[in-house]
């Protein structure tokens, strides 16, 4: 332990090429995060033993249509934040690995 604090020392006295600090991984912000959009309340005559009036039923429908274009909308807005939280992970065990280097 001592031999090796004494070369360390000396490297370090006698200009020993020094490495390159470690970066650390910004993760994705939160408000970057996407907003799932919220399901369309189900009308409680759709339960019902009779079902719904032709008006609710149909307004029913029209609100499920508008949420499926949302969530078309919020599909790549989810995939883009994802591949900025996978690219965090990878940044991450860079880090890592780049510290446990500076230690060897």
């Amino acid at each position: 332990m001592r031999r090796t604090v004494i070369a360390l020392g000396l490297a370090l006295a006698l200009g020993a090429p020094a490495r390159a600090a470690c970066t650390r991984p910004e993760p994705p912000p939160p408000e970057a995060k996407p907003t799932k959009p919220a399901l369309p309340p189900k009308p409680a005559c759709l339960d019902a033993k009779g079902g719904c009036p032709g008006w609710e039923a149909y307004s029913y429908n029209d609100a499920v249509k508008a949420y499926n274009a949302e969530l078309q909308a919020f599909r790549p807005l989810a995939e883009a934040y994802l591949q900025k939280l996978n690219a965090y992970v990878k940044g991450s065990a860079d880090y890592a690995q780049c510290e446990v280097r500076t230690l060897q």
